[in-house]
């Protein structure tokens, strides 16, 4: 079984121009300490790479257990300008969740 961000957290996004906004939100403290590891700028703009061309900024929040992602130049461009069916970016998220980790079993 191949572990993913969903194993260990939950996401909301959402476009803000021609930029998504992504928050990962870690289940536990164990949790946010693997997305630290784990989930790098680097690994969720090759994630984003078929809908955006980056660069990716990320953001720590600890006192959430979150990370925020900030990927910019989302193809399509913003809500008044997108002809995507998710004008606002929501099922960005999806995504996010979908990243594997490297890890086969979440840490406890």
């Amino acid at each position: 079984m191949t572990l993913t961000v969903r194993d260990i957290a939950h996401a909301r996004a959402g476009d803000k121009g021609e930029r998504v906004n992504v928050s990962v939100i870690a289940h536990d403290s164990a949790g946010y300490e693997r997305l630290l590891r784990e989930l790098s700028e680097t690994r969720v703009l090759a994630a984003y790479a078929p809908v955006a061309h980056g660069p990716v900024r990320r953001y720590a929040v600890p006192n959430l257990l979150a990370l925020n992602f900030v990927i910019e130049n989302v193809r399509g461009g913003s809500v008044t300008a997108t002809t995507a069916l998710d004008i606002h970016g929501k099922s960005l998220s999806a995504l996010m969740l979908a990243i594997p980790l490297f890890g086969n079993e979440p840490e406890t």
